[in-house]
């Protein structure tokens, strides 16, 4: 991966961190509830799954590769045409946001881990994404064991970055949300819908 590729490829997850889903929505809850140190248990949870999401993808997509590189030209359109769906779909949903309670009964941390990785590894709508979103940026020619260290560890980064910061902020960002996320979600559904458009037109 080139680094012109590299830093799209970091705009799109990013796009993707700040978007509405349920591991941002599980962070800002537990942030709330169990506080922002025991709510990382449930970040780095989630981190995990999406590192596994991600593998799963990477390496299905390379035993296409070794079929026919057709397949990839297929899976670049039909993943742009998925992505201006989702897209619009974040576009359109509500503003997200909890009714923080006053307390909450103790979780382990083991407990907080498993149930963030589960929601990575679970989502559907996250395995599809992921299943659409990376054949934009595989190249063939580069060794796919180098790229998938890249690809999981930039957003696993990002997304751990993402969280912490809800978590932490997850008091005030809530009712912020509830004000003016339904603009926040047409900002990053209008990046998908960008991303979904532009990527498969590229060489």
């Amino acid at each position: 991966m080139n680094f012109e590729t590299w830093l799209v490829y970091l705009l799109a997850a990013i796009g993707l961190s700040l978007s509405p889903g349920p591991n941002g929505l599980l962070a800002l809850a537990h942030g709330a509830l169990h506080g922002p140190r025991r709510a990382l248990f449930t970040i780095f949870g989630g981190a995990v799954g999406f590192v596994a999401v991600i593998a799963l993808s990477m390496f299905g997509i390379g035993a296409l590769l070794k079929t026919s590189l057709v397949w990839l030209t297929v899976m670049k359109w039909v993943g742009g045409a998925y992505l201006v769906w989702l897209g619009v779909q974040v576009w359109r949903s509500p503003p997200i946001g909890i009714a923080v309670r006053a307390s909450a009964g103790y979780r382990s941390g083991g407990s907080l881990f498993r149930q963030g990785a589960l929601s990575a590894v679970t989502n559907p709508k996250g395995i599809l994404f992921f299943a659409a979103f990376l054949p934009q940026f595989v190249d063939p020619a580069r060794s796919l064991v180098v790229q998938f260290a890249v690809m999981a560890g930039t957003f696993a980064a990002i997304e751990i970055a993402t969280e912490c910061f809800i978590a932490g902020a997850a008091h005030r960002i809530s009712p912020w949300l509830r004000r003016v996320g339904r603009r926040f979600n047409q900002v990053c559904g209008g990046m998908f819908v960008a991303i979904g458009a532009a990527l498969p037109l590229r060489s």
